[in-house]
């Protein structure tokens, strides 16, 4: 068991360290754009003047990512943060499993899903997020494995589209659609196989449900994908154009869903025989549909007769409870998490959000770890079921006050949060919504300071990545709004490339802190900034400290 080295120069504060993760709330670069800016917050203005403050990293490389023009996300930020370090991440895995060949080698769960197929002549079906937004997925790594599964000898694949608009444009996902059409008739034209898209439906209408908030959406997945039930259209194409006629300013994914037939009947319905992948690479949307596939006995839904597949996942999607069963690439294994450090030290830590955002805050803070360390208390509030927009304050009030409960009772040391507003609400585009939603997290903030003030404790604030500061389309050379034939802005929901805030505020001064020279600094570098502050040495192999102390 690793413990930390107490600091030698600094004992800690008094009070509680209590790490802020305000989800989504970055640092625009327009601000016409930056909803974020227009909102008023006074506390964090007043914190911006009057605290330690910096600007950290919160894409790509910084957090595992294969590119800068990569968009960070809220599993390998909260992945960076918890553990100090940087780790390559699912779309880089992936990539590189998928290059190398070492996806497809002898002896490896691709090899055994495709000789399901090849010796039952059934056949093998893709689920999964459309698009390249790479949080989720990268339709790159769909259109490579079809490659490899012709060439392997699959006579029939069936795809079920998942349609996006929420790590890419909202209503980009005819761009998709097309090229994806191209490919296939590319890859049928000799006859030799038959590749179509079975079904499909907007990403947060059906199947991509998280932390078992909504069951519905992956029992309308479910009757989608496996029953082939509902609405049919000849392709996909027409069922996103007919939706969108049909329901006027409908983003992609709220688009309902729809079943693909020919000759009056559904081109893929999941049988008996077949194989089926996940090709998802982010767990936490993932894991239902697979318990949905896997679980002998589910209570959160009648599936019917389950059909007797062979099931994996792009990945392992929880380490802890083995799940999925069959995987294609193995994820990071991240240890030595600061939570896990601080236990082992006898730190008692209190990890709280909303349903939204508590597995990033407890599991991917931990390193893919759902099982608490010794010194841990978790504590999840109950999100209401109900489009974002409509409650932009979502549980902050309730978050914040838990919070200040524990700040007060003198118990724990350690107090992280994650408030889930400014990317929830960001990612509905609704900017009115928006700018309410952040107010709520500014609110929960300066309540959280003026707890921190009488107790002597210290407040670390940052982000995960960037949304509500990038809410309209911009010019990639000139930064300026994007704008339609009427002059209006173009609405954007995916999070952004921005950095997001790095504040330290110590209001006894008891820990002299003043910011450190760390060039570069990213998000992965708040796992020692708090360490640091808890008046422990960090590990030697984390990322240093943005702030130095005594």
């Amino acid at each position: 068991m690793i413990e930390l080295k107490k600091s030698v120069n600094y004992a800690g504060p008094k009070g509680p360290v209590v790490l802020v993760i305000m989800d989504g709330v970055g640092i625009g670069k327009n601000p016409a754009s930056d909803f974020v800016k227009q909102a008023n917050t006074p506390n964090l203005n007043w914190l911006h003047e009057n605290a330690l403050y910096t600007e950290l990293r919160a894409h790509g490389v910084s957090v595992g990512l294969p590119d800068d023009g990569d968009m960070g996300n809220s599993e390998v930020g909260h992945n960076a943060i918890g553990c100090g370090r940087v780790f390559a991440q699912g779309a880089s895995l992936v990539g590189k499993a998928i290059e190398s060949g070492l996806m497809y080698a002898a002896g490896s769960v691709w090899q055994e899903l495709i000789t399901n197929v090849n010796s039952k002549s059934s056949t093998l079906h893709f689920i999964g997020l459309f698009s390249d937004g790479n949080v989720h997925s990268n339709i790159n790594h769909l259109e490579s494995m079809l490659l490899k599964a012709k060439e392997q000898g699959v006579k029939k694949v069936r795809i079920h589209a998942l349609i996006d608009g929420r790590d890419v444009p909202p209503t980009s996902a005819l761009d998709y659609v097309e090229r994806f059409d191209n490919f296939l008739k590319e890859i049928n034209a000799d006859g030799s196989v038959d590749y179509c898209v079975a079904s499909g439906g907007g990403r947060m209408n059906i199947t991509m449900d998280r932390y078992n908030a909504n069951w519905d959406m992956v029992k309308r997945g479910w009757d989608t994908h496996v029953k082939a039930e509902g609405r049919t259209f000849a392709s996909t194409k027409e069922a996103i154009e007919t939706f969108r006629s049909e329901i006027p300013g409908v983003l992609d994914q709220d688009l309902p869903a729809f079943v693909i037939e020919r000759d009056g009947n559904p081109v893929g319905p999941i049988v008996n025989g077949d194989s089926v992948i996940l090709f998802n690479f982010r767990g936490d949307r993932a894991l239902e549909i697979t318990k949905a596939f896997e679980a002998d006995e589910l209570s959160e839904f009648d599936r019917g007769q389950k059909p007797d597949v062979l099931f994996a996942g792009m990945m392992q999607y929880d380490g802890d409870l083995g799940v999925p069963k069959r995987y294609l690439v193995t994820p990071p294994a991240i240890d030595r998490t600061m939570s896990e450090y601080l236990s082992n030290s006898g730190v008692k830590q209190f990890a709280i959000s909303e349903t939204q955002k508590f597995g990033h805050v407890t599991y991917f803070f931990n390193g893919n770890n759902s099982g608490k360390f010794a010194t841990e208390t978790w504590t999840e509030i109950t999100s209401d079921v109900c489009p974002f927009e409509d409650a932009p304050r979502m549980k902050a009030d309730e978050i914040t006050d838990a919070v200040v409960k524990a700040v007060e009772s003198g118990e724990y040391q350690f107090i992280r949060l994650n408030y889930p507003n400014g990317d929830m609400v960001g990612h509905t585009g609704v900017v009115s919504a928006v700018k309410l939603a952040v107010e709520a997290v500014d609110e929960g903030v300066g309540r959280i300071v003026e707890a921190l003030k009488k107790v002597n404790g210290i407040l670390v604030c940052s982000a995960d990545h960037g949304n509500a500061d990038d809410m309209c389309e911009l010019d990639a050379k000139t930064g300026e709004l994007k704008l339609d034939k009427q002059g209006r802005s173009l609405p954007k929901t995916a999070h952004s490339l921005n950095s997001v805030p790095g504040i330290v505020y110590d209001p006894s001064g008891v820990a002299k802190a003043r910011l450190a020279d760390v060039p570069g600094a990213g998000i992965a570098n708040l796992a020692a900034t708090c360490i640091t502050l808890l008046g422990f040495e960090p590990p030697e192999d984390y990322v240093p400290s943005i702030v130095e102390v005594g």
